[in-house]
């Protein structure tokens, strides 16, 4: 018995030094100053800082070549104004915009002859307007138009003469009358151009308050007739814009 006890003594203290040089190499769980990430310890939970090509690429103002990063590639929200369309200045990239009519130029001047009567000219007579040939002295001023943006209506046009009378209809009678200021009177005188089938580069001139029907010479005087569809109503609703007879 004494010699059992006396072995089992020996191998205890012979093992002892192992255990502990055995629990100072183990790792144990951080407790305390440990756990909060203290010196000497592996901080699992912190982030790599290392940069990446693309954010590399994003700090140095992606130059050429510099591929966008996958994690950007949502389209950010626009901004109030893009959405209102107040402010925004389209991008190259935007759908292009409908581009305004380019206004009349200021003050032009011109005379109008007929399509199948090329000698005549709009000419004002005895406060009505008539196809007349072309002739001197005040002739010439009578069938001279100043072209001016549309009285209610900028996207169309009104004839002005040059005592200051426009061209307004009356009765579906075109004549040279005093702006009266009234609404009627400025929706009388305003009239849209078209395109007019009889020729090219002529036009036909379309009332603004009576659609469908058009200025035709009749008899040789300019009236505002229903549209026919005839070869004599398109010509004689047909005209060109020429240079002004008066200098």
């Amino acid at each position: 018995m004494a010699t059992v006890v006396a072995c089992v003594t020996a191998i205890a203290l012979s093992d002892r030094p192992g255990d502990e040089a055995s629990r100072r190499s183990s790792p144990t769980a951080p407790t305390g100053a440990d756990a909060r990430g203290g010196p000497g310890l592996i901080s699992f939970a912190t982030p790599s800082t290392t940069a990446t090509p693309s954010t590399a690429a994003t700090a140095a103002g992606a130059g050429p070549g510099a591929e966008p990063s996958s994690s950007t590639s949502s389209s950010p929200t626009p901004s109030p104004s893009v959405r209102h369309g107040t402010t925004a200045t389209p991008s190259a990239s935007s759908p292009a915009l409908p581009t305004p009519a380019a206004p009349a130029p200021a003050s032009p001047r011109r005379s109008l002859r007929s399509v199948n009567y090329s000698d005549r000219y709009w000419h004002v007579s005895q406060g009505l307007v008539r196809l007349d040939p072309a002739a001197g002295g005040d002739a010439r001023a009578d069938s001279t138009f100043t072209v001016v943006p549309g009285l209610p209506d900028r996207a169309c046009l009104s004839l002005r003469t040059a005592d200051g009378r426009y061209l307004r209809h009356r009765d579906f009678v075109l004549r040279a009358e005093r702006d009266d200021g009234s609404t009627l009177f400025g929706r009388d005188a305003t009239f849209c151009a078209r395109p007019a089938p009889a020729a090219s580069g002529a036009v036909a001139r379309e009332s603004v308050n009576h659609p469908g029907r058009f200025l035709r010479h009749q008899d040789f005087r300019l009236r505002l007739d229903p549209y026919q569809d005839s070869g004599l109503y398109r010509a004689d609703s047909a005209f060109r814009c020429t240079s002004p007879l008066a200098g």
